[in-house]
């Protein structure tokens, strides 16, 4: 256990030295929290567009904002790997479930404090804009993106092993873009319809963003059951195909 706080702590270190970190993981979603509730100020009442208001767009910029969390993780691994560091540590008693372990718990404390952050702020401009909050849905939302923030760092796991320090945030943009697009944060999938609302139901981002906004709105119905039992199902896959091709890479690497 000690070794895994150890290694822990200075993955922690390690990426809040990095000013990019607080930019990104902290700065950026919460500009964007308030650029959407300055555009939802512009749309008419008419247009019964709701996306923008505080109470729906604060779960989408909670699970916005994992996706920079993610790559955090994916170039901390893949940047231990290119400059073998990771290689002489494999020489240590340290085991592969103590290196996962290091990786994902600090990047998860993050994931948890940035969500905090987000909903803090969130709140803040429902007082502005005088649109009620619920102190327990919040706490709920941030329950419910606990599955979601494991996804999006266990994506950053998977690609930091299998991918270069120069490729692999290439591949997290990717994936940066599929979670804010087809998870629904920009724009209404529902209203969309067609074949973009079944791709976006089939990937498990905007379930990601649907079962946090219901759980904002205090919506616990079996609909919020759905969109959370499928975030949890992907969170499970990606996690486990992570670890097995992490432990394959650091056997390959030990020979």
């Amino acid at each position: 256990m000690n070794k895994i706080i150890a290694f822990s702590k200075r993955n922690f270190l390690e990426i809040i030295r990095d000013p990019l970190s607080y930019i990104f993981c902290l700065g950026f979603p919460l500009v964007m929290l308030v650029v959407m509730t300055l555009v939802n100020d512009t749309i008419p009442e008419e247009a019964h567009m709701e996306l923008f208001r505080i109470n729906n767009l604060s779960g989408g910029i909670a699970v916005f904002g994992m996706t920079f969390i993610m790559l955090f993780v994916c170039l901390s691994v893949a940047k231990d790997r290119s400059g073998a560091f990771l290689v002489r540590l494999y020489a240590t008693p340290m085991k592969s479930g103590d290196f996962i372990l290091g990786y994902i718990l600090p990047v998860l404390l993050l994931a948890i404090l940035q969500s905090v952050i987000t909903f803090a702020a969130s709140l803040i401009v429902s007082l502005i804009v005088g649109i009620e909050l619920n102190i327990l849905g919040i706490l709920t939302a941030i329950l419910s993106l606990i599955p979601s923030m494991v996804m999006f760092i266990s994506f950053g796991l998977l690609f930091g092993t299998l991918f270069s320090e120069k490729a692999a945030p290439g591949l997290c943009s990717i994936i940066i873009s599929l979670g804010s697009f087809l998870g629904g944060i920009w724009f209404d999938i529902e209203g969309a319809g067609g074949i973009l609302e079944q791709i976006c139901n089939v990937l498990p981002f905007h379930h990601s963003v649907k079962a946090a906004r219901m759980a904002t709105a205090m919506e616990f119905g079996d609909e919020f059951i759905i969109h959370l039992l499928i975030t949890v199902g992907y969170s499970l896959v990606i996690a486990i195909v992570s670890v097995i091709v992490f432990k394959y890479k650091m056997r390959a690497d030990l020979k």
